[in-house]
Formats: structure tokens, sequence, C-alpha cells
């Protein structure tokens, strides 16, 4: 089978031979086609801002750029592939040149999602695509059912986290080729394991977009970005096209399985849709009304109306979205760290970590004291615990810290079994970050590769970040946070797969592999129709919660967990005894003896609750 998105952007193979290149730039007066060999042809002039040309005698792998009236060459902003990075020729691909499997892959259900984010140049020591291809087995055998991939985007240099993407349609070449990706894709489809991108549609990185010289329609001064010019939604329809025809792009002609769109906080559209909705019922009239599509958000607002269900269940928008408010509840509660966004979680954490478990977001209105008392958040307990992805660690959570420090470097053991029961047992479905399921002794830092002049601001400016943090307060300490550009920086993050035939981290994966193996044999098969669980809330002891949920199948779910330094007796739980930590036996379970750290999940054949 054979997959194409016929885009209005970039080139298109003509039928009769050759190749029509299309080019929106409302900036420039005029605009010449190079192809190689010195070859320059004058494009005409389309209208509406738009530049075109038919070349006959190009075809598939012609490399092309675009001549500005300044002398200035770039690549195509809708480039399928860039061999030479983000600064040189762009390559003429055929979408239809991929062969995919004869039978077509319809995806999984939402409630079977087990997700595993991973960051396709450290995840292996060979940085690519076909390095994670060599770890599907592995991925499957552990009870992983989908890949959330890190941006592939363009982006300048060798190494990249992918938020710096300028070419949003083209995999980086440090990678592979676009049919290496589609091979990962197919791959993994095999094996029954989804594939999700993470795509960032709310600023350009800060090297090779050239689109501010010929379509600075794209931006706007009407808002700000933490990381640049924000994009112009609310004025220029093309500029809007552009990216629901990327988004559409990777779901159609790459087969994915879903997206995770960056930080739509940075988004900025009054307009009616705004840019969100129109690109999500777009994917769900489209390839989401064929096939399953999962859509999932980072939003710091914590805007619960993007994740409405119609009356079967289904999203009407959103499928979940990342709920930093679990992690950072955990986080305090195990680290005890109480700097940026922590401090609103350190008076009464257990309360806010049952909010969490049992109605979605901790903050649904409440003011904030990280943004100075700002309200954030909405209701969310009327939505199904799927409409939430919880975690331990993440990309930004482990590589946002100024020295990329894993959980597992962090606290002790018995910690990390418990909030590990917590996570993948609970009913919201819960996502691991690479190495995280053995305990990798590699940190995760922040790195990047940009030219001398931009990598020496982007180390003072990753260095400024963390004035603020009290045990960067001596100037000795802040001078040793790595260097983001430095080539070390990177390398120290490349997973030592070899660790595995080692203590504790074979230990660790043994405690993931069996937990999985438990919540695919006894919670999946029952989330669906649960609805939002009816979840009931108790508070045992200062430092202990039961929380009940109402299982699609009418039986009941039960989470015991103590939390504190302390050893505590509860009444015995009803039901059978699912899964308890390593730090309980049989006997103390029955007399209801709980150790500090515990964790106990049970399960009802009925929902027993008064």
């Amino acid at each position: 089978m054979k997959y194409r998105r016929v885009i209005p952007f970039g080139t298109s193979l003509m039928d009769e031979g050759g190749v029509h290149f299309r080019l929106f730039a409302p900036g420039a007066a005029s605009v010449a086609l190079c192809l190689d060999e010195g070859q320059e042809f004058p494009m005409d002039v389309a209208g509406a801002g738009w530049f075109e040309s038919k070349q006959p005698t190009a075809h598939v792998g012609t490399p092309y750029q675009f001549r500005l009236p300044s002398g200035l060459l770039v690549p195509d902003p809708a480039s399928r592939y860039n061999p030479n990075d983000v600064h040189g020729p762009s390559e003429v691909v055929d979408p239809l040149a991929f062969d995919w499997p004869d039978s077509p892959w319809r995806g999984r259900p939402w409630e079977e999602a087990v997700l595993y984010e991973l960051h396709v140049g450290t995840f292996t020591p060979q940085g690519n695509f076909d390095g994670v291809i060599a770890r599907l087995d592995y991925l499957a055998d552990l009870g992983i059912t989908a890949l959330e991939i890190m941006p592939v985007a363009d982006f300048p240099g060798g190494r990249n986290w992918g938020y710096d993407g300028v070419l949003l349609f083209a995999p980086d070449a440090t990678y592979g080729r676009p049919e290496d990706f589609k091979r990962l894709i197919a791959a993994a489809h095999e094996r029954n394991i989804m594939v999700l991108l993470d795509v960032v549609y709310n600023h350009f990185g800060p090297d090779g977009n050239y689109l501010h010289t010929y379509a600075p329609e794209f931006f706007t001064a009407r808002h700000t970005t933490p990381w640049g010019a924000a994009i112009n939604f609310e004025t220029h329809p093309t500029v809007r096209q552009f990216f629901i025809e990327n988004a559409l792009f990777w779901l159609e002609e790459y087969q994915l399985d879903g997206l995770r769109f960056d930080a739509i906080d940075a988004i900025f559209d009054t307009g009616t849709p705004d840019i969100m909705t129109e690109l999500m019922l777009a994917i769900r009239k489209g390839p989401g009304s064929r096939r399953h599509i999962h859509l999932i958000l980072e939003n710091d607002r914590n805007q619960a109306k993007s994740l409405h269900r119609d009356d079967a269940g289904q999203p009407l928008q959103a499928t979940a979205q990342w709920n930093d408010d679990f992690h950072h509840i955990l986080h305090t509660m195990t680290c005890g760290e109480v700097d940026g966004y922590y401090a609103d979680y350190t008076i009464q954490p257990l309360q806010w970590l049952g909010r969490c478990l049992t109605q979605g977001f901790a903050y649904q209105g409440e003011p904030s004291l990280f943004r100075q008392g700002k309200r954030r958040g909405e209701p969310s307990s009327h939505l199904p615990p799927g409409a939430f992805v919880h975690y331990a660690q993440t990309h930004d959570q482990v590589g946002n810290r100024a020295l990329g420090e894993r959980l597992c470097h962090l606290i002790p053991d018995p910690l990390s079994e418990a909030v590990t029961a917590i996570l993948l047992l609970a009913p919201h479905p819960p996502m691991l970050f690479m190495g995280e399921e053995f305990s990798a002794a590699q940190p995760f830092l922040f790195f990047c590769d940009f030219g001398p002049d931009l990598a020496d601001n982007v180390t003072k400016g990753r260095r400024r970040e963390f004035l603020r943090w009290a045990r960067f307060s001596n100037p000795a300490l802040l001078a040793n946070i790595p260097a983001p550009c430095a080539l070390e920086t990177f390398q120290v993050c490349i997973l030592d797969w070899e660790a595995l035939e080692r203590q504790p981290h074979d230990r660790t994966w043994k405690r993931y592999r069996t937990l999985l193996s438990l919540r695919h044999r006894w919670l999946i098969p029952r989330l669906h129709g649960m609805g939002n669980g009816n979840p009931k809330l108790q508070f045992l002891a200062e430092h202990t919660l039961l929380i009940q949920w109402r299982l699609g199948d009418g039986s009941q779910w039960s989470l015991l967990a103590n939390l504190g330094d302390e050893a505590i007796t509860v009444p015995p739980i009803q039901g059978d005894l699912i899964f308890a930590t390593s730090n309980l036996d049989s006997g103390q379970i029955q007399a209801g003896q709980f150790a500090p750290w515990s964790v106990a999940w049970y399960r009802q054949q009925e929902d027993v609750r008064p």
C-alpha cells in the first residue's frame, strides 16, 4: 500500500513527468528556482503571495533552493527532506516510493495506551530511526503499546531535543531519510505498537528559519513566546493552512497514530474557531474518521474545554493532556523540592494527589503561588481518567533540571517502587520516559548544536534560568551547569543498554514488566466505558489514602497507599489483592499493617462501595 498527502506547499510530482514547485512568499517581489548544476528559473507569480514553476526535467532526488531578490538562497519550508541540514538545498521526494504492508493498520483504542517517550538521537548509540527499530521487540515485551517520539522535524546542527525545528515536513537527516522513518512506523505497527509524534506549532527554531525574510506574515508582534516570535494564526489563512496541512501530512503520509502538540498555551488565536480547534476537527473528520487517531495536548493552563467527550465517550477534539500536576505532586512528596513550580504543591500534597487521581487536574481554578496568584485551570472531574496522561518523568521534567537527573538519581528505591506502582496501575494512561524502566544511570540534559555566537547565548541563558533556584545561588555551582552545545553534553545522555545485564537495573526492569503485565491482564480490558469511574476518595491518615473507581465492567478497582515515613494500621480492604510493593508481606496486608511508602492494589468483582 502507498500513502501520500497532497499539499499546496512545496513540491508535487506531475503525472506527465517533472516537478511542480510552489512557494508562498508574499514578502518577495520575485523568486527564482535554483536546481542542481547551476540551473536557475524565474518563478511565475500565481497570486495571493504564491510563486510557482513547473520543470519537466526535475525528478525525484533533484536538489533545489529558492533565490530571493537579495540573492539569499533558502530551502523549501515544506521540504520533505533536507539531506545537508536546514541551510542547504531541499530534495525532491516521491511519497509513493515507500511500500507499506498490505494489511491496513487501524491503530489501537486509547484504553490500551501505555506510552513510552523517547528521543531518537539518544535512545540508542546508533542515534537514528534504525536504532529504534532494533529495540521494538524489547519495548513490546516490556508492555509498551505506544511510542511518543520527541520532534523529528529538521533542526539546525546534528543534535537537538527537536523543539528548534524549522522545516516541519522533513524528518531530520541525522536520524535518516523519510523512508527510514516510515520503516520504523511500519515495524512498530507489525508489533502492535502505535507511534505518536511530538509536533511544535507555537514557534520556529532560532537558526535556519528563513520565513521572516520572504513571508513575514507568518509572525506577529501582538504576542510573545518564551522561544521567539509567535506564529500569526489570527490574520492570515495561509499560515493556518500550513500547520493544518502539516498535521494531516504526518498522519496520512506517515501513517502515524497521533500527535502530541507542544505547549499549546503558547499558541495565540482569538478567532472562532481558534487554530487548535480547527486543526483537531480537521483531523477528526479526516484520518480520525477512518482509524484510531489520538491527539495529546501539553497545556500549562489546565483547560478542560478541548478534552470533552461525546455521548459515547469518544473525544470530540483532544484525546488527552499531559498532566504535569501529577508529576509535580509526586516529585514534591518524594524529593522535597520547593523551588519553581513545585512551590504550588508543598501544602497538603496528599490532598493534591488524591484530587489528581480522582478529578484529573489538581489546579481547577485555584490561585497559583508560582504564577503570582493567577488562577489556573478549569473543572475537570467530569472527564474520564483516560483524558489525563500521567508520568513520573518526561523529557521536560528530567531535561529541564540543571543537571538532568532522573528520579532514580534523587530518591531511594522504596519510594521509587511506590511511585511506579501508583503510576502503572492507576486507570490513567501511563507514560514512561526512555530508560526509566531500568533506572538508567545516564542523565538527560538540555542539548543543541548551534554556531558559536548563538551557542554562547544559549549557555548564558540556560544558566540564568537557574539563578532563582536556591541550590545554584553559589556562582561556582551555576558555572558547572553543562553547556548545551558541547558535544559531551549530548554524548553523556545516550542510554547504556548493557546496564540491563546488571543490578539494580535488571531488578527495576522486572518491576516495570510485572506491573505492566498486571495492567494488561486486569485493568486495560475493563477501562472501556468506565466514564469518570465515580471515584471515592478517603484519607485514612495524614499520609495515607484509599481510592476506589468503578470500572467499565462494573467491578471496583482500589488503591491503598501509605506515602509517609511511618507505618500505619488500617481496616482490611475487601477484594482480591492484585499487587503490593515489596515492603509488604501477606501477613502484614491481612492485618492491615502498611509499611512506610507502601502501595497495594485490589479488585472487587462488583462495586461494593456504599
